[in-house]
């Protein structure tokens, strides 16, 4: 698992109500995607880079956390090189659901 390869300790659930569960963790539904994480409070939606997370938990917005939706093929965890993730469109999750472009 990508986390786990980049020093996460992480566990995996299978959850049949994992929408659910992204939408009670402020994760709007334009911004769901294969995979919920929970990451020092923060909903983390998709395959978003490592470095993307470490750059939220450096800087602790208010924010429900982030997002990369959909499952893009050059993503983390999904093929492609480090180059590419840098292009993915990263999205910080409002407290409110509004998403606004993240720069990390």
């Amino acid at each position: 698992m990508y986390l786990q390869e980049n020093g996460a300790a992480a566990t995996v659930v299978d959850d049949p109500g994992r929408l659910q569960t992204a939408a009670d963790l402020g994760v709007p539904r334009n911004a769901m995607s294969c995979h919920t994480a929970i990451v020092s409070g923060y909903a983390i939606e998709g395959h978003v880079p490592v470095e993307a997370i470490l750059t939220l938990l450096a800087e602790r917005p208010d924010a429900a956390g982030l997002a990369l939706p959909g499952m893009p093929a050059d993503s983390p965890g999904m093929g492609g090189d480090q180059q590419s993730w840098q292009t993915q469109p990263v999205m910080l999750i409002g407290t409110d659901g509004t998403l606004t472009p993240f720069v990390y």
